[in-house]
C-alpha cells in the first residue's frame, strides 16, 4: 500500500487523496490552486485583457474555467489564441467568439473552411507576416479578395549589433516595413485588426542569473519604444488597430505595463510546468501533476514505474524532463532517464515503493502534457473529483 503521509503542498495532499482508486497513468489539476493561478494573471495584467494561449492548456474544461461556459471571456481573461487553424475552428463551432492565430497556417483545407463561413471569418483572425501568407490564403480560398481579420507578427527578439536574443519568428521587424506590409494586406481586401509581439527573451527565460536579468530589461526597454512606433505605423495605414498583442506567462506585467499594449496572452500560467519554477515575477503553485505506477523493483535502490517518457519541446536537455516530486528526495536515472514504456527512479524513498504504489511528477510544459492523456480528473477543494476529457479525449490532435 502507498505511503502518502504528509505531501509538499495541500495541492498534491488533495489530488492523490481524491484519485486513490485511479489506476495510473493518471493527470490530475487541482481546481483550487487552478483558480488561483487564474486570479494572479489577471492581477499581474493590472487591467489590461488576458488572452488565453490554447497551446498551453489543450483542454476545453480548462479553457471555460478561465473563459466561461462559452468560451467568450470573464474575469480579466478574454479570447483565446489558438495554435492551429483546424483547432480555431473546431473552438469557434463550440461558442469560442473571439479567436486570434498565435502562428500562420498553411492547412489549405482549414483556409478554405474558414474562407466560406462569414461567422468564422469574423470569429477567427489569421496571423501573417509576408506577402507570400497572403497569396497562400488567397488561393486556398480560391479568390482573389477576402475580407479575412488579419494580424501582423512582428519581430520582437533583442538585437544587440550582429546578435540575435530571442526566437526566430517574423522577418518584420522595423516601422515602416511593418506599415507598408499592413498597407498592401488591406490593398488586396483583408481587414488588418491587430499586431502581435511576442517577446520570447523575456516571457520564456526564467531569471536564473544577473546577465539575463539585464538583458531582459534591456530588451523590455527596446520593445516599448519600437512596439509604439511600429502601431503608430501602421495606424497611419489602416486605421485604428483592435489588438496589440504581445507577452507571455513569464512577462505579463512587463507586456501590460506598455499602453500601446491592449491585451497580453497567458497559459502556462494556470498550470505553472517546471519551467516556471525561477521567474521572480510570480511564485509558482503547480496545478496540474501526473502519476505513474511501480511495477518492478530491479534492485534494492531503484523502483521502475509504468510509463513516464514524456518529454517536453525545446532544446534537448534535463529542464525538458518531468520530475519526480512525490514521495520526495527520487531521481531519474542518467542513463535511462524518463521512458517510452518504463521509467526507473532512485532515492531514498525508492527503497520504500512496491509494486503498485505511485509515484507523482510535474511535467516540463504546460499544456504537452494533454496530448499524452485522454483524460484529466479535476479536483475541487472538497476532494470531489471530476473526468473531463483533453483535446486528445474528444479526438483531436492538431500536431
Amino acid at each position: 500500500m502507498e505511503k502518502i503521509g504528509r505531501t509538499v503542498t495541500p495541492t498534491l495532499d488533495r489530488l492523490i487523496a481524491s484519485t486513490t482508486e485511479v489506476d495510473p497513468p493518471l493527470a490530475a489539476l487541482d481546481l483550487t490552486t487552478l483558480r488561483a493561478n487564474a486570479a494572479d494573471l489577471v492581477l499581474r495584467a493590472g487591467g489590461t485583457p488576458v488572452r488565453v494561449a490554447s497551446k498551453s492548456v489543450r483542454c476545453r474544461a480548462v479553457l471555460q474555467v478561465a473563459l466561461g461556459e462559452n468560451l467568450t471571456g470573464a474575469g480579466g481573461f478574454r479570447g483565446i489564441m489558438a495554435y492551429s487553424l483546424r483547432e480555431a475552428i473546431w473552438l469557434a463551432r463550440h461558442g469560442a467568439d473571439d479567436i486570434l492565430m498565435g502562428y500562420p497556417t498553411a492547412d489549405r483545407g482549414a483556409l478554405a473552411e474558414l474562407a466560406a463561413d462569414p461567422e468564422l471569418l469574423n470569429r477567427i483572425t489569421l496571423m501573417v507576416d509576408s506577402d507570400d501568407h497572403l497569396d497562400f490564403v488567397l488561393a486556398a480560398a480560391g479568390t482573389t479578395s477576402l475580407p479575412a481579420r488579419l494580424c501582423i507578427d512582428v519581430d520582437a527578439s533583442l538585437r544587440l549589433g550582429p546578435v540575435h536574443i530571442g526566437v526566430r519568428r517574423s522577418p518584420l521587424r522595423e516601422p515602416s516595413a511593418v506599415a507598408a506590409f499592413a498597407k498592401r494586406a488591406a490593398g488586396r481586401g483583408f481587414a488588418v485588426v491587430g499586431v502581435m509581439f511576442y517577446e520570447a527573451q523575456i516571457a520564456g527565460l526564467p531569471d536564473s542569473s544577473p546577465p539575463i536579468g539585464w538583458m531582459k530589461r534591456a530588451s523590455a526597454k527596446e520593445l516599448t519604444s519600437r512596439r509604439t512606433a511600429v502601431v503608430n505605423a501602421v495606424q497611419s495605414e489602416v486605421g485604428v488597430l483592435e489588438i496589440v498583442n504581445s507577452g507571455g506567462t513569464g512577462s505579463v506585467e512587463v507586456s501590460s505595463a506598455d499602453p500601446v499594449v491592449t491585451e497580453v496572452t497567458a497559459g502556462s500560467g494556470l498550470y505553472v510546468p517546471t519551467l516556471f519554477d525561477k521567474y521572480r515575477a510570480f511564485r509558482p503553485h503547480p496545478s496540474l501533476y501526473f502519476a505513474l505506477s511501480t511495477v518492478r523493483r530491479p534492485a534494492p535502490g531503484i523502483a521502475t514505474l509504468f510509463g513516464g517518457g514524456y518529454i517536453a519541446s525545446g532544446p534537448a536537455g534535463g529542464s525538458r524532463v518531468p520530475t519526480p516530486v512525490w514521495p520526495p528526495r527520487l531521481k531519474l536515472l542518467r542513463n535511462e532517464g524518463a521512458g517510452e514504456v518504463q521509467t526507473p527512479v532512485t532515492g531514498k524513498a525508492a527503497a520504500d515503493l512496491g509494486i503498485g504504489d505511485r509515484v507523482w511528477f510535474r511535467h516540463a510544459k504546460a499544456g504537452e502534457l494533454c496530448e499524452r492523456f485522454t483524460e484529466v480528473h479535476l479536483v475541487e477543494s472538497d476532494g470531489s473529483r471530476t473526468v473531463v476529457p483533453t483535446y486528445r479525449g474528444e479526438d483531436q490532435c492538431f500536431g
